[in-house]
């Protein structure tokens, strides 16, 4: 027990001393190679741009529909966080919703796989950004314009993981379900395929996760919302604040790595519990 705790503070004493290694070093390139606060602020300048982030707050931001009334003020950098996981969230959340059963349809019935195949592959490869202008001329400048590029980017890889995981069934489960009096097609789905498709699934969603955040911050940089982090660096650049960039693109990372983190607990300690894997 020792020998393993012991190896464990080692193991965290060489990434703390990595982390602290890459700091040192890009204090310095940024301070005495570099020298020009535009091309390359170092981490002093991005920890005070970062502590005026979090201290400097805004009043314009109603809370009517949740706790107060009227208008308090609050933290800059968590308005940004909220209209961020807002637009998120809206467009993950409707492409679990519609990605998740079409995958599902598709990889159960092959005719419904024939119709919706064409039409996928067509659709698929068009980048999501290429939506921004439908987006701002169906939905305009609001929470459900930037959402809906994230729907975009989500949506294929859950319906391309779901129904990768329903047609990968093997065979032998649903005969045996079938031995054993499950013969119809929605108890087949939820006792047999949905559980062995799970895997997928999960996968899907966690690249779901990736492309969409990466939607959301082009959808906020290139004007689908006026509010949220990848809207203040493309506002923090025109201003030439390349520090506050850095800000909001560490904030991004370590908020994108966060979630991520939580669903993969989530997923591997509740949902895939029985998987577990090889040992070390």
């Amino acid at each position: 027990m020792v020998k393993g705790r012991f190896g464990t503070l080692k193991g965290k004493g060489v990434e703390i001393f990595s982390i602290i290694s890459a700091l040192i070093i890009w204090q310095l390139v940024a301070v005495y190679s570099v020298q020009n606060k535009f091309f390359l602020p170092s981490f002093t300048d991005v920890s005070l741009a970062f502590y005026s982030v979090i201290t400097n707050v805004q009043t314009n931001f109603p809370l009517d529909m949740f706790l107060f009334s009227g208008e308090i003020p609050v933290p800059v950098l968590a308005v940004d966080l909220y209209y961020s996981l807002m637009h998120f969230f809206i467009g993950l959340v409707a492409a679990l919703i519609i990605g998740i059963p079409v995958g599902m349809i598709m990889g159960w019935f092959k005719s419904v796989e024939r119709v919706f195949d064409p039409l996928i592959e067509i659709v698929r490869p068009i980048p999501p950004l290429a939506w921004i202008p439908f987006a701002i001329i169906w939905i305009g400048l609001n929470p459900f314009g930037a959402g809906f590029l994230i729907f975009i980017g989500a949506l294929f890889p859950i319906i391309i993981n779901t129904f990768t995981g329903f047609k990968n069934i093997p065979k032998i489960y649903v005969e045996a379900a079938k031995v054993l009096g499950c013969n119809k097609d929605r108890d087949l789905i939820r006792q047999v395929a949905l559980p062995s498709a799970l895997p997928s699934i999960a996968a899907g969603i966690r690249i779901a996760m990736g492309v969409g955040w990466m939607c959301l911050v082009a959808a906020e940089m290139f004007g689908v919302s006026r509010n949220g982090l990848g809207f203040k660096i493309w506002h923090h650049y025109y201003l030439h604040n390349m520090d506050y960039v850095l800000v909001y693109m560490l904030v991004l990372g370590f908020l994108g790595l966060l979630i991520d983190k939580l669903l993969r607990g989530y997923i591997d300690g509740r949902l895939l519990k029985w998987r577990t894997g090889v040992v070390m």
